[in-house]
């Protein structure tokens, strides 16, 4: 059984400034976009580098703006409309990564018109980019011991005391799996199928249902989110909003592929 860190949230501090490890590891994630983004350029010079970096900037948008009132509204409202002005604490943490989904989507339809592209192109180029992002993301929540996991058999050799919980029950640490399946097990996934050209639309597809059936499997370790009304629920708000992303994304690959066909 092992004890959380307890990391000092504060990465650095300069006097009044200060660098919080959640803040860098969004850094982290756009870096890494970045990178693997020309990576791919290489090959799938579906850009160039210029309009990858204006690509990167309606993200970050998109991100920070989806997912922060994904947080507000799928989760806390009754919080954060008592609190208003704690909405624009995003160094604090609390980001929805379906919010941020969203607003990135909506980010990257409106570039694909500015650029004159079609969406599909540019989400089959994107989605190999995203989950070592996600990772990251849930990196920085472990070092917040935020979003701790259920209670876990004393036994399990990587059960986590968590103190930000209130308490000394062993529980997973559920951020951890988040990052093995959404973020490193997803992106070898995505990886290795956009290695070959596939149909329009079809790693989109795969990003969709790839990232809903692991979220909603992880969403089994992580302590139930209270929702809307304030109550836990069997099947969570997490997991509710990951069940149309696996529709979708069935369906999506299902006309990537008949419309190969055709």
């Amino acid at each position: 059984m092992l004890l959380h860190p307890q990391f000092d949230p504060v990465a650095i501090s300069l006097g009044p400034l200060a660098i919080r490890w959640y803040g860098l590891m969004y850094l982290l994630a756009f870096i890494q976009f970045i990178l693997l983004g020309r990576y791919r350029l290489k090959n799938r010079p579906l850009m160039s580098t210029e309009q990858l970096d204006d690509l990167l900037f309606y993200g970050v948008l998109g991100v920070i703006i989806g997912g922060r009132l994904g947080q507000v509204l799928f989760y806390e409202p009754g919080y954060y409309f008592a609190h208003p002005f704690e909405i624009i604490a995003i160094w604090k943490g609390g980001m929805s990564f379906h919010g941020g989904f969203l607003g990135v989507l909506l980010a990257m339809i409106l570039w694909a018109h500015k650029a004159r592209l079609a969406i599909f192109d540019v989400t089959d180029f994107v989605v190999p980019l995203v989950p070592l992002g996600l990772a990251t993301g849930r990196i920085g929540n472990f070092i917040n011991g935020e979003l701790w996991g259920r209670a876990a058999d004393p036994s399990l050799p990587w059960a986590m005391i968590f103190p930000q919980s209130g308490d000394m029950t062993p529980r997973h640490p559920s951020q951890l799996y988040h990052v093995g399946l959404e973020g490193l097990l997803l992106f070898a996934i995505l990886w290795a199928f956009t290695a070959k050209v596939r149909p329009r639309a079809a790693a989109s597809g795969v990003f969709l249902i790839g990232y809903g059936f692991f979220r909603f499997i992880t969403e089994y370790f992580r302590e139930p989110d209270h929702g809307i009304f304030g109550q836990s629920y069997t099947v969570s708000m997490g997991q509710w909003l990951s069940l149309p992303m696996i529709v979708a994304g069935v369906v999506l690959l299902i006309f990537a592929y008949r419309r190969k066909s055709l």
